[in-house]
């Protein structure tokens, strides 16, 4: 196992899949579902080994040299730590998701189009944009980034496991403009390569925590480190009991310096949430299922932002 994706193992009996061949209006994929009652931590350990099998052979289907050279890659990048810290009066800034499904909801947009749904979200107002790219447990695809960028003017945010100084580039290469960093997924010393990296490459990074201790480990890494393109992320989510406890931003918060933006993840689902999360320091949020599950993100975005 590599040192660098540290959680518990699982056997592969633990999952299954779903077919979306079976869902009118969704490309073919398979979606690794949870059985009930295992957490989504019980196969964080499978996930990031399949990530890593497809990272050893993207290394040979699209060598480091045949990344450096795609027109997206040598495009200038859209500042998504600049649009989501912006201040803004008596609300946070908005992170939408485009999602079509996760591991433990299974398939959650019948009807997915990624483009058309990221084009809501501008009509909406959103700050930025997540895109989520793993394909077999969310049903994503790297394209998606692109055909978004194509016609939206948001800057997007590269949703995946990363454990690969190979993946940033690629993030870069497929047009991504800021890319997810787990710290529960990632060594220390690691983590540290790959936030330096990101920031060689112009990607903002969200550094994801869930509790306190990988929260004061991540601060100490930090410590002297430029952090310009850094934003702290807070899952509200509990990895290990799948629980959701929107106490869990208002906890750690606290521990934060106010000069390091804070992006609230997870739970939110009403206006009140909204409200909540702002006051406890949450610069921005990021909301997926919420919205995905909406019948009109539009309407609520501006619900939840009370715009």
């Amino acid at each position: 196992m590599s040192a660098t994706c540290r959680l518990s193992a699982l056997t592969a009996s633990m999952v299954t899949t779903r077919n979306t061949d079976q869902v009118p209006g969704i490309e073919p994929v398979h979606i690794a579902l949870l059985v009930e009652g295992i957490g989504l931590a019980n196969i964080l350990d499978e996930i990031l080994a399949n990530k890593r099998a497809e990272v050893e052979r993207a290394r040979v289907e699209r060598p480091l040299e045949t990344l450096l050279g795609m027109p997206d890659y040598r495009l200038p990048r859209r500042n998504l730590y600049g649009a989501v810290t912006v201040p803004l009066r008596g609300r946070p800034n908005l992170i939408a998701e485009v999602k079509r499904a996760s591991p433990s909801a299974g398939v959650i947009a019948e009807d997915f189009d990624p483009v058309a749904i990221a084009q809501r979200y501008q009509a909406a107002g959103v700050a930025a944009l997540s895109v989520l790219t793993d394909e077999k447990y969310f049903g994503g695809r790297l394209e998606y980034i692109e055909q978004i960028k194509a016609v939206v003017g948001l800057p997007v945010l590269r949703k995946d496991f990363l454990c690969d100084a190979y993946q940033l580039h690629e993030s870069r290469a497929f047009g991504a403009d800021a890319v997810l960093l787990i710290g529960d997924a990632l060594e220390r010393s690691h983590l540290l390569e790959l936030v330096e990296l990101a920031g060689e490459l112009d990607l903002c990074v969200l550094l994801e925590v869930h509790e306190r201790g990988t929260l004061v480990d991540v601060l100490q890494v930090l410590q002297g480190v430029r952090r310009a393109h850094v934003l702290l992320g807070i899952n509200n989510r509990d990895l290990r009991s799948q629980q959701v406890d929107l106490r869990t931003t208002e906890r750690l918060a606290a521990l934060v310096s106010p000069g390091f933006p804070i992006v609230a993840e997870s739970g939110i689902k009403t206006r009140r949430d909204v409200q909540r999360m702002h006051a406890a320091g949450a610069r921005a949020l990021l909301i997926g299922e919420t919205l995905m599950r909406s019948g009109d993100p539009t309407t609520t975005v501006r619900e939840l932002l009370g715009v």
